[in-house]
């Protein structure tokens, strides 16, 4: 069997030791011959790359590894890019976070303007790695999970548009994985379902276990009442997390045919988020506060004891999905993902250039969208507005446009009026000035 070479970008992220577990325990499936690192924090990177080089060593030592600040060295003679870079980092997502909320507007870290502010730092960021990528190794595909990830694509579609990077999330994945536990299956695998919209922002349709039973009637039913906490919720489960998984009742009320993303919540009840917000800590704070010190310091511990026993490390299940996406393309499986692509009259009714958020079967030559059809207008509406948002970002970035930023913020569903989205964009413009393009 073939055995791949994998570089992830943003190495010295607290989520890579999960995927580094998650590849060791997949590669049965997906076997790999080189595992290296890549991040301009070389300091940030080597903790997490010390410690997943000693647990490399215990499970698998025939794999190559090594980490590197040098783009040569990391993307020269790899067969897949795992990114998930966040510039600026967790200070930036609290300023993301923050401003919004000091205009009383929600401060979230892909939705409303926090969304745009941080899309506006990643685009750069996400082009550099393609450039990477396709200079040192043109036939690699980079399988992309940076946020926000509607605004990446959008800009790797136009920017890039040859560029053989696939941009996925988890979230759906994750949200499954209740809808699977409430339906009393194993695993969100034995659901087929269908489901469309954009990133962060759609609709199940459809939801049946593999001998084609409809699970939707039990779904709708526990949804109503409960949201997506499941019979047996997870004590690991953050309060803020669990909101947002509750919330989804009054959510999915709104359309009571479709099951929703959980974000959805931001665009639909923004009043609410606001009012259940603190301004002066929010998710950023808590990420800050437990996931950063909690992984740095299980690194820590396991680079001084020298075996992985001596810290807690977790097995990032989500990213599963990322070697389900690796192993169809690299084996040719055709299996049935979700994943951002041109639209292309997959929505009949919809724009041919917005990047959506739909079923595709995934093979050696990447995603083949499925048919969705016509969409009722509700969802038409939301989706046109928010696709609108996007576009005007990109648009923003690429022309150095301040008047686009605005007209983006201003069109978001989560603003109530364009003096309120000026305030916001100059605040966050002098917030941004390390890492923004300067606007003309």
């Amino acid at each position: 069997m073939k055995k791949f070479s994998v570089v992830i970008a943003g190495g010295g992220s607290t989520f890579t030791p999960g995927i580094v577990l998650m590849l060791l325990a997949n590669r049965d499936r997906f076997p790999l011959r080189a595992l290296k690192f890549y991040d301009n924090d070389g300091a940030r990177q080597e903790t997490i790359a010390e410690a997943c080089k000693i647990i490399l060593r215990e499970q698998a030592p025939e794999i190559e590894f090594s980490y590197t600040t040098d783009p040569k060295a990391a993307f020269t003679d790899v067969d897949f890019v795992m990114a998930h870079i966040r510039v600026g980092k967790y200070p930036m997502r609290e300023k993301d976070e923050k401003i919004p909320l000091r205009h009383g507007v929600l401060g979230q870290e892909t939705c409303g303007p926090g969304g745009i502010s941080y899309g506006m730092r990643s685009i750069g960021g996400v082009l550099e790695l393609v450039d990477y990528m396709e200079q040192y190794s043109p036939n690699a595909w980079m399988l992309n999970y940076s946020n926000p990830a509607a605004i990446v694509a959008e800009a790797t579609r136009r920017l890039r548009p040859n560029a053989k990077i696939l941009n996925i999330c988890d979230m759906p994945i994750g949200i499954e994985g209740r809808m699977a536990q409430i339906a009393g299956l194993k695993d969100r695998k034995e659901m087929r379902v269908r489901y469309y919209g954009l990133n962060h922002f759609g609709w199940w349709t459809s939801i049946e276990d593999l001998n084609g039973n409809d699970l939707m009637p039990k779904l709708r039913e526990y949804v109503a009442n409960n949201g997506y906490v499941p019979p047996s919720e997870d004590a690991h489960t953050e309060a803020s997390w669990n909101d947002t998984f509750a919330k989804a009742r009054d959510v999915q009320a709104l359309d009571p045919d479709t099951m929703p993303n959980t974000y959805l919540k931001y665009y639909l009840f923004p009043d609410y988020v606001v009012a259940h917000s603190n301004p002066e800590r929010t998710r950023a704070n808590e990420v800050m506060d437990h996931r950063e010190k909690h992984v740095f310091s299980a690194c820590r511990a396991i680079i001084a004891a020298g075996h992985s026993s001596a810290g807690e490390l977790e097995i990032d299940e989500h990213a599963s999905y990322i070697v389900d996406l690796a192993t169809a393309i690299a084996f040719n499986t055709q299996e049935r993902m979700l994943l951002i692509v041109p639209n292309n009259g997959a929505i009949h009714n919809f724009d041919a250039d917005a990047m959506v958020e739909i079923p595709c079967l995934v093979g050696h030559n990447g995603p083949e969208p499925l048919t969705v059809g016509d969409i009722p207008h509700f969802q038409k509406g939301l989706m046109s507005q928010q696709v609108a948002v996007e576009k005007l970002v990109v648009d923003a970035w690429e022309q150095r446009s301040y008047h686009k930023l605005w007209q983006a913020i201003t069109l978001s569903k989560t603003v109530p009026s364009a003096s309120v989205a000026k305030a916001i964009l100059d605040d966050l413009i002098e917030a941004n000035r390390e890492y923004w393009p300067t606007l003309q």
